[in-house]
């Protein structure tokens, strides 16, 4: 074989026999498992990036031969998404992220140089193996490293909904473009900026449902959307007191607009095969799944909250929530006396005067089980949550990250921050 062809061998097949070998060693590998295939969906979309990026940057450049992939030869794609997605995952497992993130970048500049002519490296290469460590091998070496050891669970939460856009809104199409070559991003690059901007936005919404639903899993649950890192507890909160599917409902929607936008069939068709799974399969097995973990807590909810179909008024079973609130307060008062006349379901009003002195400074909701309580706009945001599906939308936009606080910011700013209460309602001082 000529060089270029070892090359190519050796750059998909190297990493291969790699993976294999260390599969066959390791028995256990349930939790690992999922941990490494999330890390290697995180290289396949993020190195398909990068090399879009590069494309512009002209880090390198690729003689590509017969097997292409978005200008790039497949066996180069497929090896370096082994060789950063999966290897480091397999064999150094109790290895400290820093040394395997050294040693892959290390093997990379090593190798980079030595596959010249398939790969000609630009005179700044270097800054694009930087990009590729900050997009590709650091993420998902963290990403799959804590959901071994199942910590740092918001930021993996936050990463695995960065991982589903990325999946749906660029690899598929993009995957899509390259098996079925047509108009490509230009039907979306056509359109007038002000339609992209409303397009944008209607995406955002119809994402809301399933990125509250992961936020939800996060906060309530304490475990994600993956297999073998489930909630550890029923999620019965927030979004899903009126839908018992969010993700799934926000993917097919997104889809769907998306397919739309790009004038694309083949996306559509897409859309449809993850009804198919997700009303078939993955429906199957999930209320296998639940039933099994929650017995009868599970078929009371499923019994009352629908997959597809949203209810207009949240389900909610056994004791409610708690809203504690200044009775004493103007602002305080009137707000509460609004939330009251909307007939919340399932939250109980508390004065806030009743706890001790100096213990609240803010409105505060605590779930019926008495963890994870939040003060502020975030309060405010699970409250709405009881009204009706309007309501509760609004509600789970206030309790996003980044919303949350500069709307706080706001309030703050304004006169509405916080506040020690000193007296009970009946004029009593509360710090005597």
């Amino acid at each position: 074989m000529s060089r270029e062809m070892w090359i190519r061998f050796g750059a998909m097949y190297l990493p291969l026999m790699a993976v294999l070998l260390a599969c066959l060693l390791r028995r256990n590998v349930q939790r690992h498992g999922v941990a490494c295939l999330l890390s290697l969906i995180w290289a396949m979309v993020s190195l398909l990036a990068l090399q879009r990026l590069n494309q512009w940057a002209g880090w390198w450049s690729f003689d590509v031969g017969r097997a292409v992939f978005c200008g790039m030869p497949l066996e180069l794609y497929v090896g370096w998404v082994l060789l950063w997605g999966a290897v480091p995952q397999l064999l150094f497992i109790r290895t400290s992220l820093v040394w395997v993130a050294v040693t892959m970048v290390v093997v990379d500049l090593v190798s980079m140089p030595l596959c010249t002519p398939v790969v000609m490296l630009g005179s700044r290469w270097l800054a694009g193996e930087t990009a590729g460590m900050l997009m590709v091998l650091l993420p998902s070496l963290c990403l799959a490293r804590w959901t071994v050891v199942d910590s740092h669970l918001r930021l993996r939460a936050a990463m695995q909904v960065v991982l589903a856009g990325g999946l749906v809104l660029f690899f598929l199409p993009e995957t899509i473009f390259g098996l079925r070559p047509g108009q490509g991003w230009a039907p979306l690059i056509g359109t007038a900026g002000w339609a992209r901007q409303l397009w944008a936005q209607v995406l955002m919404l119809l994402a809301l449902p399933g990125v509250a639903g992961v936020v939800e899993f996060a906060e309530r649950g304490e475990g994600t959307p993956i297999p073998y890192d489930p909630p550890k507890r029923l999620v019965q909160s927030g979004i899903y007191r009126y839908i018992a599917n969010p993700m799934q409902l926000s993917c097919l929607l997104v889809m769907l607009v998306w397919a739309g936008l790009l004038r694309n069939g083949w996306m559509a068709a897409a859309a449809g095969m993850s009804v198919i799974y997700s009303a078939g399969l993955a429906e199957w097995d999930e209320a296998e799944e639940l039933k099994y973990r929650f017995g009868e807590e599970w078929m009371s909810y499923r019994s009352n909250v629908r997959n597809w179909w949203p209810r207009w008024r949240p389900y909610y079973a056994g004791a409610g929530s708690r809203l504690y609130m200044a009775e004493t307060c103007g602002p305080c008062s009137e707000l509460r006396s609004w939330l009251e006349a909307q007939k919340p379901m399932g939250l109980e009003f508390v004065d806030a005067e009743s706890l001790p002195a100096g213990s609240i400074v803010r409105m505060r909701y605590v779930p019926r089980d008495g963890s994870g309580g939040v003060e502020g706009v975030r309060a405010l945001g699970c409250a709405l949550e009881h009204l009706n599906l309007n309501w509760a939308l609004a509600g789970i936009v206030l309790r996003m990250p980044i919303i949350w606080q500069s709307v706080q910011l706001v309030m703050d700013a304004s006169g509405l921050g916080p506040r020690v209460l000193r007296k009970n309602k009946h004029g009593t001082d509360l710090l005597r």
